[in-house]
């Protein structure tokens, strides 16, 4: 335990290194690693999200309109619809998606080369393991994590919206009026410092967990798997602390 915690201030300290520029001399900057992982992370997580928050959405839509139609409410579908979505369901749900997809490959490609030694011949060759391998993810997920969550509130809300129009009797028209008049600026930027929370989590978790690899394929898979979970885990924590914030400002 004091190991793990020691290598998570080691990273820590050498990503805080990096964002400042407290090296000796100047350090590449590695953009092809960057756009590598903002395409693996963005691009690479667009249909899975879409599909997801749509689904999400029209099940909002379909579980409001049951409960509201029994006050005589149906018509605030809307509302309801449209700030769960973007002050909740988009981040959180963006995060689950991107910790499974791409913080597990960062834990499994870190670790495969921590085991297989490649991480020694980095700082033999002089190459910083973190400004080489962390702190691209790191940027691809702090820029692309916001990105995905606007999309996914985006086909989130336009399909309840068709759904609402085709199967409740919601024009429409009346429909994103209504979503567009409700939300406010401060659920939109809510729902992306959230999002930018996550994906800093996300990355600095999953490859802690990789570079805690010692032993074998094995212990890729498990260290894999713990990464994920203990993501998840923190985010619902950070969740829960920026929504309470987000209430008590209002």
């Amino acid at each position: 335990m004091p190991g793990e915690f020691a290598t998570l201030v080691w990273l820590i300290n050498s990503l805080y290194a990096c964002a400042l520029g407290r090296q000796r001399k100047p350090k590449p900057f590695y953009r092809w690693q960057t756009w590598r992982h903002m395409v693996a992370v963005g691009t690479g997580s667009v249909p899975i999200v879409s599909v997801i928050a749509a689904c999400v959405g029209i099940i909002l839509a379909l579980q409001s309109a049951a409960q509201l139609e029994k006050f005589g409410a149906i018509s605030y579908v809307a509302n309801l619809v449209g700030v769960i979505i973007v002050t909740e369901l988009g981040p959180l749900l963006t995060a689950v998606i991107a910790t499974g997809r791409s913080g597990a490959s960062f834990t499994a490609e870190i670790a495969t080369m921590k085991i297989s030694e490649e991480i020694d011949a980095l700082h033999v060759m002089g190459i910083d393991p973190v400004r080489f391998l962390v702190w691209p993810k790191l940027l691809a997920m702090m820029v692309m994590m916001p990105l995905l969550t606007i999309w996914a509130d985006f086909v989130g809300i336009l399909c309840a919206g068709i759904f609402s129009d085709l199967a409740l009797g919601l024009r429409a028209a009346d429909y994103f009026n209504q979503t567009a008049n409700f939300l406010t600026l401060q659920d939109f930027f809510s729902g992306v410092v959230k999002s930018m929370g996550f994906g800093l989590t996300i990355t600095i978790v999953c490859c802690w967990q990789g570079f805690m690899a010692f032993a074998g394929a094995a212990d890729v898979g498990m260290r894999t798997t713990r990464s994920v979970v203990q993501s998840i885990f923190i985010i619902i924590l950070l969740d829960l602390y920026f929504t309470a914030l987000n209430y008590l400002y209002r």
